[in-house]
């Protein structure tokens, strides 16, 4: 019999993550309490650019954006936000998007799955992804359960379960 498997990855869905970011812009272009404090948040190459007029209004601005991926389904370990920088009379903020599971990581889940998964699971790197695999489909999902009980760094997907 094969062995089942599944890939272990952190990826963004970019559209999801757009939609956020107009529906963020929407709602402070509307919200009372931005106006006349020069709030806004865009697009800026493969960074989320925020600006306001004090580096409160700007961390106000980020929990909106915070809110609206959340609602969207895309968890908060995928996104890292700089610290507010006074730019003239704006303060800017940069978040940059995560994506991938780094050297690091991968080294980290694939010990966590060897210390405390079942045995004859096997976690291989690929890149920036793992597969685990095993003769029993039930020891993958032990192993899924095990890795969403854990506290990462990292935005987790489970893919291709064969």
């Amino acid at each position: 019999m094969a062995d089942s498997s599944f890939d272990i990855v952190s990826k963004l869905d970019r559209q999801e993550v757009d939609n956020a970011v107009n529906q963020a812009a929407k709602e402070v272009a509307t919200r009372f309490d931005f106006r006349n404090v020069d709030a806004g948040i865009k697009w800026s190459g493969e960074t989320i650019e925020i600006q306001a007029n004090t580096d409160e209004r700007a961390a106000a601005v980020l929990d909106v954006l915070k809110d609206k991926l959340v609602k969207r389904g895309i968890s908060l370990k995928s996104i890292d936000p700089s610290e507010p920088k006074a730019s003239g009379k704006v303060h800017k903020l940069s978040v940059a998007l995560k994506e991938g599971i780094s050297q690091e990581n991968a080294k980290k889940i694939s010990k966590i799955i060897r210390d405390e998964g079942p045995k004859g699971v096997k976690a291989q790197i690929q890149g920036e992804e793992l597969r685990v695999s095993s003769k029993k489909k039930d020891d993958l999902q032990e192993v899924i359960t095990l890795l969403k009980g854990q506290d990462l760094d990292v935005a987790l997907q489970f893919v291709n379960y064969r």
